[in-house]
């Protein structure tokens, strides 16, 4: 069995790896340096590669994503059909909902423009403030990353409302819960709206101007998910014309977000360039070890494997 492997890797993680399949060939190849050889002639893939060096190669039995979005490869054509997808859903939220967070304090304290004001050199109180406590937070996409964000609001005292695709009981931190039907039920009574949803033909332009008008003039958003949820136009024009109080963006539509986009422009904007992920935080990285050494240990003893992507939806499959 040949297993090619192109997360970053250290002696003691390697070792880690071979200990786990001691019968199978290992490579250890940089993600910009894999070459379709070299997938071709793989059995196992634990990383990240471009799609269109996979481009359904028969051989390939398991791709193990280190992201949690895996949309792009869920599209036709991309993975063989008897190649089981899975990705690193678990490794994020504590990254991502902390990234969320201190975005989210920034704005609600207005630390954006005071740090405006000290670049100029300014000496001024900007007045009034949000508070978290006492408000309410939506949470659109309540698996891991947005549970994550959640606890942390409830625990600062917010109410959260969680959003899911499947009908479930509220969370103990919740204090309802809903599917994607009820958000508009939802909206206008949400200060804080947490968005962590991937890309697919459903959620596309799910925010258009007519939704991102449902939203109160004080709220802010947060969306971490990807950039193609809000109808980027109506956001920019909703955040300049202050009929929603803010954003915390670290995703756009493009990405990365053209110079002359007029999101740059809005001051009650928090823009990060998607970088709320990835291996910023060494956990993360720890836990996308972690995940891919769980599911190569259960591939090999033929265990029902976590994290495993259903392929028509895009999301992992429902746990229930």
């Amino acid at each position: 069995m040949n297993i090619l492997v192109t997360i970053p890797v250290d002696q003691d993680v390697t070792a880690r790896f071979e200990e786990t399949a001691p019968g199978a060939a290992f490579r250890y190849v940089s993600t910009e340096n894999v070459t379709r050889e070299d997938i071709m002639g793989t059995d196992i893939l634990i990383g990240f590669v471009s799609p269109e060096l996979i481009q359904a190669s028969p051989r390939l039995k398991l791709f193990q994503l280190n992201l949690a979005g895996a949309n792009t490869f869920c599209l036709p054509g991309i993975l063989h059909e008897d190649t089981i997808l899975c990705n690193s859903t678990g490794a994020y939220g504590v990254a991502v909902s902390e990234h969320m967070l201190a975005s989210i304090f920034a704005l609600t304290k207005k630390l954006n423009r005071y740090e405006c004001n000290r670049k100029k050199h300014i000496w001024r109180d900007e007045g009034s403030v949000m508070g978290i406590f006492g408000s309410t937070t939506l949470v659109i996409g309540a698996g891991d990353i947005g549970s994550e964000f959640g606890k942390r609001m409830a625990a600062l005292g917010s109410r959260v409302i969680g959003i899911r695709r499947h009908k479930v009981e509220p969370a103990s931190y919740m204090v309802d819960s809903g599917t994607m039907e009820d958000i508009d039920r939802f909206l206008p009574e949400a200060d804080f709206i947490a968005c962590s949803l991937p890309a697919t033909p459903e959620t596309n332009r799910f925010f258009n101007a007519e939704r991102i008008a449902r939203i109160k003039s004080t709220a802010i958003i947060a969306n971490v998910g990807r950039g193609t949820l809000f109808d980027q136009q109506a956001l920019a024009e909703a955040l300049m014309n202050y009929k929603i109080g803010g954003a915390c963006l670290d995703v756009t539509d493009p990405e990365p977000l053209p110079k002359d986009n007029p999101l740059w422009d809005c001051p009650n904007l928090i823009l990060t360039p998607h970088v709320s992920g990835f291996y910023h935080l060494h956990y993360t990285y720890e836990r996308i070890v972690d995940i891919a050494l769980e599911n190569l240990r259960r591939y090999q003893n033929g265990e029902k494997l976590m994290n495993i992507v259903d392929r028509k939806s895009g999301y992992r499959e429902f746990q229930g």
